[in-house]
């Protein structure tokens, strides 16, 4: 498969003059055609921060990219104007954000709004428009779909404004779907039927997804690979299996570590990993961010930035050990 999204040294930074913080450092990672890629970390390590430097959404001017690039099909979208980026999100990449309620607009039917791209990408007319919204509101699921596209948000359960937005997204046929913790807010029920739409809808159109998310059981069932991200950098990167079988940095061991396992009896406590994330100000470019919750730190950890090195094919981890579990 070839790389249809390549994340290169990506830096972003927040603040004024006076004050900046580096909230992602040296971001790198690689999505390929037809893949999903599972983008996993605590609240605050810079994940919606990464998916919005792609789209260049980043709110201005406090949010600047300062280093990197951003190749999708070989064309840096760091470099286009923004007319041109316009053509690109909603057509070429689209996304799916947290809260459906704060995505949508209140005060618009919910037919409007799916299908305002076909109009403005597509150039459909009115009654195209709304054969299209209907088929597309039927193909997420959406009950009584020709009802429902003269609903409000808020007539909707937070289950179908999901699957409102996630027709929204898919209406131009995108090549990649960046979906922003899309489940967090729902029921474990209608989260497997969210994962399940997902899946069936990739394998349908081929199309790669960057799946965001603070919960690695919800990205095992949906991921190719999976990118584990701490402090506002990759730490580990491996397939699946490899991260949830053999997890070699400590950050990953002590996320796995944190799940309940069914098969055996919970502990009174849970294990955890020590400590707090840090604030983004403190972090010191000479020495590991995960220095003081690490169980492995070494003296070098504390003077130097482990990169991000390849270890046994296409695994990559940012550890000066070879941790094995």
């Amino acid at each position: 498969m070839s790389i249809l999204l390549e994340i290169s040294n990506l830096g972003v930074q927040f603040g004024t003059e006076s004050t900046i913080m580096k909230v992602i450092r040296g971001l790198s990672f690689t999505l390929k055609q037809g893949e999903t890629l599972g983008l996993v970390g605590e609240s605050g390590s810079g994940k919606t921060v990464s998916a919005l430097s792609v789209l260049r959404l980043l709110p201005s001017p406090a949010g600047k990219i300062y280093s990197g690039k951003v190749l999708f099909e070989g064309i840096d979208l760091l470099t286009l104007s923004e007319e041109e980026m316009r053509k690109i999100r909603g057509k070429k990449i689209s996304m799916v954000f947290q809260d459906p309620m704060a995505s949508l607009n209140p005060v618009q039917k919910i037919g409007m709004q799916v299908g305002e791209g076909l109009g403005v990408h597509l150039g459909l007319g009115r009654n195209q428009i709304k054969e299209q919204t209907r088929q597309l509101l039927a193909m997420v699921g959406m009950p009584s779909p020709r009802i429902q596209m003269d609903s409000y948000p808020h007539h909707l359960s937070g289950g179908m404004r999901q699957r409102a937005l996630i027709a929204m997204a898919l209406a131009c046929k995108p090549k990649l779907l960046i979906a922003d913790e899309p489940t967090t807010a729902l029921d474990v029920t209608m989260q497997a039927k969210i994962m399940e739409l997902t899946k069936s809808l990739r394998e349908q159109s081929g199309m790669s997804i960057l799946w965001i998310s603070h919960d690695l059981g919800v990205v095992a069932g949906l991921a190719d690979r999976v990118a584990i991200m701490y402090a506002g950098a990759i730490v580990e990167e491996a397939s699946v299996r490899d991260i949830y079988q053999q997890p070699r940095h400590p950050y990953t061991i002590g996320l796995l570590r944190s799940i309940p396992q069914l098969k055996h009896k919970l502990p009174d406590r849970l294990p955890s990993i020590k400590g707090s994330p840090p604030d983004i100000a403190d972090i010191l470019p000479s020495q590991c961010a995960f220095y003081d919750r690490c169980d492995y730190r070494l003296d070098i950890c504390m003077n130097e930035s482990p990169p991000l090195r390849s270890i046994k094919g296409s695994r990559k981890v940012a550890c000066f050990l070879d941790i094995t579990r």
